[in-house]
């Protein structure tokens, strides 16, 4: 007979299991409003800039799938809240200290904002309904004279919101994985790829494609620099820290994580975007969506892996 003497239930299998409260709709969320995010601050800066005939697929193309994305992830954080009819005591009131409260609001502002920039230059579409209803017009016409000031709410809100997806991970201390402050930035930095590479997909102009090639090939080397930063941060840190990132050197998330994240999804759109930008003839397409797909896998397997690290 065996006996054993249980001091503390921590530790213990099934007594003291890991973290598994966020499921797929999290990290969905992450990824696109990320990617949301990206194509919402170039949208803003280019138009500034007065660029907007010469890349219409950053002022105009790209911006149309903004609402819908947002949408997507707005659906996916209601169908993981536990007690969903009351959601709205969120905007009862506003913490400074907590990052679902910034973030509430700002989704709040930045949805509004995408879908008002998306009627404001997709007119021809809205003809029936300005006809029926004219007192839209004239609220139009109000928006109209202020679209610097939307330019610039989308670049603002559009940055918060890149940040925001990480910070709501790094604000967790009882997860070494996430604990760092170097997330929101890479972030953010992911968001801007993703939006960079929609971006070409969309555009049919050689120059467009050509310019939006080079920023997500600049972003990839950037991402790839945080990447090796963050894990040398953590093999410098606790012990807790460490074994977060041997998940990832060695772990069960090395091969998955280096395979289609860092190889698939980093370095060999940066391989084939230096191709393009030498003139070879490679399909424009392949770069970007390797690009989203290996921003989708950091985010499941990030999300997934950081709820399984622990200080324990």
């Amino acid at each position: 007979m065996r006996e054993e003497l249980i001091i503390s239930g921590r530790m213990n299998e099934f007594i003291d299991p890991h973290l598994t409260i966020w499921p797929w709709p999290i990290p969905l969320y992450l990824f696109v409003g990320g990617l949301a995010a990206g194509i919402l601050i170039y949208c803003g800066i280019f138009y500034l800039l007065g660029k907007s005939e010469k890349f219409p697929a950053t002022v105009f193309k790209a911006p149309m799938i903004v609402p819908v994305l947002l949408v997507i992830g707005l659906i996916a954080l209601f169908y993981d809240l536990s007690h969903k009819l009351y959601f709205w005591r969120l905007y009862t009131s506003f913490n400074i200290h907590a990052p679902m409260s910034w973030g509430a609001w700002v989704l709040m502002v930045v949805t509004p904002v995408s879908f008002v920039w998306v009627a404001l230059t997709n007119r021809q579409y809205l003809n029936p309904v300005m006809e029926r209803f004219q007192w839209l017009e004239k609220i139009e016409t109000i928006l109209n004279q202020h679209r610097k000031f939307i330019a610039w709410l989308m670049i603002i809100f559009g940055i918060l919101l890149g940040m925001y997806t990480g910070t709501l991970l790094s604000a967790f201390n009882a997860r070494p994985l996430w604990n760092t402050s170097v997330l929101a930035i890479m972030f953010l930095v992911s968001g801007l790829s993703t939006g960079a590479a929609t971006i070409v997909i969309f555009s049919k102009l050689q120059e467009e494609r050509m310019l939006f090639t080079k920023i997500f090939l600049g972003l990839i080397l950037t991402e790839l620099f945080l990447v090796v930063h963050r894990f040398m941060s953590l093999l410098a840190s606790t012990q807790a820290q460490i074994d977060a990132a041997q998940m990832f050197l060695g772990g069960q998330f090395t091969i998955v994580y280096w395979t289609v994240v860092v190889f698939v999804g980093l370095l060999v759109p940066a391989v084939l975007a230096v191709l393009i930008l030498k003139g070879k003839k490679i399909p424009y397409y392949i770069a970007p969506a390797l690009i989203l797909l290996g921003s989708i896998f950091n985010r499941f397997i990030l999300v997934h892996a950081g709820q399984i690290s622990t200080w324990m």
